[in-house]
């Protein structure tokens, strides 16, 4: 999957006219249904793979670390949110088990094998840090039929959005805004982002269904702040 290279400026303006017109889903999956394996979202190196640890010197910790009497002084780090474990949008009827999924060897971001589960891309923000947390799913699937993204494409502006974290936790967010974009032209680098308000992005597959390479054609971009 190729990283379109594309400006913020024409991403504010797929927002701001889909937002208004709105892209609905191809209707008829029942008779069109995909091969196995499509709807894979298109995401080509989304982020930096986690970080990793630098082993500690056999000599033990390095002689100017602060220290406590005999106990050395850790850093204080700000803990990490729960991660997100459940996704309801109301007005949708959608209400999905939400798992943490990473990145493929081909660089494209996982789904559950489920459609009826959304992923959460663990190494990007918890909904409700800065930055946009991103959740994706299936639209539907041969075997399993419609997935709980299913009608994501139809969601209107101001639609309430519930996240609730492994501690039960609920954050509330409001969709702001809803594009369909060609796959090959994903803007990754906003989408994304990890910086800026604290946002949830929803994405799912939707546009026309290409028979010949077995998925849909189009992104359907559902951003909640």
């Amino acid at each position: 999957m190729r990283r379109p290279e594309r400006t913020a400026h024409r991403w504010n303006l797929l927002a701001a006219a889909l937002a208004v017109t709105g892209t609905c889903l191809s209707v008829g999956w029942w008779t069109a249904r995909p091969a196995p394996g499509f709807g894979q979202l298109p995401v080509a190196a989304p982020a930096p793979a986690p970080p990793t640890r630098t082993p500690t010197a056999a000599a033990g910790p390095v002689a100017a670390a602060p220290v406590i009497g005999r106990t050395l002084a850790t850093p204080t780090v700000a803990p990490r949110p729960p991660a997100p474990v459940r996704l309801e949008v109301p007005s949708l009827g959608v209400d999905a088990e939400v798992v943490a999924v990473g990145v493929r060897d081909d660089g494209a971001m996982e789904l559950p094998e489920d459609p009826r589960r959304v992923g959460w891309y663990r190494w990007g923000p918890v909904p409700g840090q800065e930055g946009n947390a991103v959740l994706a799913g299936h639209v539907d699937t041969r075997r399993a039929g419609a997935g709980a993204l299913l009608d994501l494409a139809s969601v209107e502006p101001g639609a309430l959005v519930r996240v609730t974290g492994a501690d039960g936790a609920v954050r509330e967010f409001h969709v702001t805004a809803r594009v369909a974009v060609a796959k090959e032209e994903l803007p990754t680098a906003e989408v994304f982002a990890r910086q800026g308000p604290a946002r949830l992005v929803v994405i799912t597959c939707g546009g026309p269904f290409d028979r010949a390479s077995g998925r849909y054609e189009q992104n359907v971009v559902v951003t909640a702040g």
